[in-house]
């Protein structure tokens, strides 16, 4: 049994590159779906990107990191989000190529724009 678990040993440091072939076959679906997702942090007072370019398709998700609550809205109004709390989140997806303007509903002062392709 010693010799089973060393020849395995050895095999897996013999063929790293092969182990990380595998391990990315494995885990291939959940990286394909992780591209068609966007994070912007809201932190600071801000949108951090402040610019984003995504694929039509794609979900674009807002995390406010800050103590104050902060809204996502859409300034042509296609989309707005209830005020998010620190930690909370908020998803839009973007099916329709465009250049999408954003903004605090609550500090107007807070903006970006999503660039969809």
């Amino acid at each position: 049994m010693f010799k089973t678990i060393f020849r395995r040993a050895a095999v897996a440091v013999a063929v790293p590159g092969i182990a990380a072939l595998i391990a990315g076959l494995a885990f291939g679906s959940t990286a394909a779906q992780a591209q068609n997702t966007d994070t912007v942090v809201i932190k600071n007072f801000m949108f951090s990107p402040m610019s984003i370019t995504v694929k039509a398709g794609s979900t674009v998700t807002w995390k406010n990191l800050d103590g104050e609550p902060h809204t996502v809205v859409n300034d042509a109004g296609i989309f707005r989000s209830a005020a998010l709390d620190q930690d909370d989140t908020y998803q839009f997806k973007f099916d329709k190529p465009g250049v999408y303007k954003v903004f605090c509903g609550i500090h107007p002062n807070m903006k970006e724009t999503i660039t969809v392709q």
